[in-house]
C-alpha cells in the first residue's frame, strides 16, 4: 500500500528557486523608474506624473487580470498560470528594452509586462502549498516574497548608476536581457508537482475558483486581513513609487532616493526571511503581523520627519524591514483562514486590494504635495495615520486553526 503521509522533497528548491527568479524580474521591470523619476521626466519630455505612471500601469492592470489569472493557476496549475506571466515578462521585457527613448512604446510594453505580474504573485502560496509542508508554508511563501523585494531593490538601488554611467535606453535593453534569461530559468525548471503530496490525503482539494471567493468574502478575518492589505500595501506602493519626490524636497538627489528606496525593500528582503520562519517555528501568524505593522508605523515617522540622511536611512530600514515581513505571513495567514478557497485566489484577492489603494495613494499624494517646494508631508502624516489604524485592526484578528487540524492546507 502506498503510503499518503506528507512528504517534502529536495527539487521543492529548485521549483521555489525558478519561481523566484521569474518574480525578481518583473518587480525589477515594474519600479525601474522610481529612483529616477525627476531626470527620466526631463530625458522623455513629460511629467513626474507620467513617469509615475509606468509603475501605476503594474497596479490598474492587476485589477484588470488578477481574478483570470488565479483561475488559469488554480485551474490549470504553476506550469501553465506562472508560464504565461513568465512569457509575458520576457517578451514584453525585451521589447521595452528596444522602445528606448519612445515613452509611448515604453509605457505599452509596461502594459504587457503588467499583464504578467498576477500570474507569478498571486501563485507566491500555490508554490507553497504544493511543495511544502505546512510548517514550512509562511517561509517559503517569505522567500517567494523576498524574490519580489529583491527585483525592487535591485531596480531602485542599480537604475540611477546605470543611468549615469551610460543611458536611459542602455539600461533598459540590460533588463530586457535580464528579463528573458529569468522567464528562461522558470520554463526550463519549474515542475507543476512533486511525486507525492506534501499534504495529508485530501488536503489539497480546494473549492472552485469562483465559490472560494464567496467563502473567502465571508470570512470576518479575511476581511479584516483585505482591510490590513489595503492600508499597508497601499502605504508600501505610495511610498516606494514616490520616493525621490518624497526626499527631493529636503535637498537629497536622485541617487540618495535610490539608497534610500533600496535599503527599504533591501531590509525587507531581510525581514521576509526571518519573521516568517519564526511564524512558523512558533506556529503562531497573528502577534508577527501585528508587530509588523507597529513598528512599520515607526519607520514611516521617521520618513516623514528625518532631515539627516542617515536617520533617514535608519527609518527606511525599520519601515522595510517589518511592514515587508508581515507581507508573506498576512498571504500564508489569508491562505490558511480561508481553506478550502484556493490559494490563488485568496492570495489575488489581497494583492489586488493592495493595487486599488496604491492607486489611490499614489495619485493623491501627487494631488496633496505642496505646490511651491513639492513636499509631501501632508499626505505621508494620512499614511502614519492609516497605518496605526492598520495595525489595530490586526490585533482584532483571531490565530490560524490550520496548524490544530495538523499538516494540512
Amino acid at each position: 500500500m502506498t503510503s499518503t503521509s506528507p512528504r517534502s522533497y529536495r527539487y521543492r528548491w529548485i521549483v521555489l528557486l525558478a519561481f523566484m527568479a521569474v518574480i525578481f524580474v518583473n518587480q525589477l521591470l515594474w519600479i525601474t523608474f522610481a529612483s529616477i523619476t525627476g531626470p527620466a521626466a526631463k530625458y522623455y519630455g513629460v511629467t513626474d506624473l507620467a513617469i509615475a505612471a509606468l509603475a501605476l500601469s503594474f497596479m490598474v492592470v492587476y485589477i484588470v487580470v488578477s481574478v483570470p489569472a488565479s483561475w488559469v493557476i488554480d485551474t490549470y496549475g504553476l506550469r501553465i498560470g506562472v508560464g504565461t506571466g513568465a512569457v509575458l515578462t520576457g517578451v514584453f521585457g525585451l521589447l521595452r528594452g528596444f522602445a528606448g527613448d519612445n515613452y509611448i512604446l515604453v509605457l505599452i510594453a509596461q502594459i504587457g509586462i503588467a499583464a504578467g505580474q498576477p500570474f507569478l504573485l498571486n501563485a507566491i502560496t500555490t508554490v507553497a502549498a504544493r511543495w511544502f509542508l505546512i510548517e514550512e508554508r509562511a517561509t517559503a511563501s517569505g522567500l517567494g516574497t523576498l524574490a519580489m523585494y529583491a527585483g525592487q531593490v535591485t531596480a531602485l538601488a542599480l537604475t540611477p548608476f546605470l543611468v549615469l554611467g551610460s543611458s536611459i535606453p542602455t539600461m533598459l535593453i540590460i533588463y530586457g536581457v535580464v528579463a528573458a534569461i529569468g522567464a528562461l530559468i522558470f520554463l526550463v525548471f519549474a515542475r507543476e508537482r512533486p511525486p507525492t503530496p506534501a499534504s495529508a490525503a485530501g488536503a489539497d482539494e480546494r473549492a472552485l475558483v469562483f465559490d472560494g471567493l464567496k467563502l473567502a468574502l465571508r470570512q470576518r478575518d479575511f476581511q479584516l486581513t483585505l482591510v490590513v492589505f489595503f492600508i499597508g500595501l497601499g502605504v508600501f506602493n505610495g511610498v516606494v513609487t514616490w520616493v525621490e519626490d518624497i526626499v527631493r524636497p529636503r535637498g537629497f538627489t536622485p541617487v540618495q532616493a535610490g539608497l534610500v528606496g533600496a535599503l527599504m525593500v533591501g531590509a525587507g528582503v531581510v525581514g521576509a526571511l526571518i519573521l516568517p520562519a519564526l511564524s512558523d517555528r512558533k506556529r503562531k501568524r497573528v502577534p508577527y503581523i501585528v508587530l509588523g505593522l507597529v513598528m512599520a508605523t515607526v519607520g514611516l515617522a521617521g520618513l516623514t520627519f528625518a532631515d539627516q540622511y542617515g536617520w533617514l536611512l535608519v527609518a527606511a530600514a525599520v519601515m522595510g524591514f517589518f511592514l515587508l515581513a508581515a507581507g508573506p505571513i498576512g498571504f500564508q495567514y489569508g491562505a490558511e483562514v480561508t481553506y478550502p478557497a484556493p490559494e490563488g485566489t485568496t492570495n489575488g484577492l489581497l494583492l489586488m486590494i493592495g493595487q486599488v489603494s496604491g492607486i489611490l495613494f499614489i495619485l493623491a499624494m501627487d494631488i496633496f504635495k505642496a505646490p511651491v517646494t513639492g513636499s509631501m508631508t501632508s499626505s505621508l502624516l494620512v499614511l502614519i495615520v492609516l497605518m496605526a489604524v492598520g495595525a489595530l485592526l490586526s490585533t482584532r484578528l483571531r490565530e490560524s486553526s490550520m496548524f490544530s487540524r495538523g499538516n494540512v492546507e
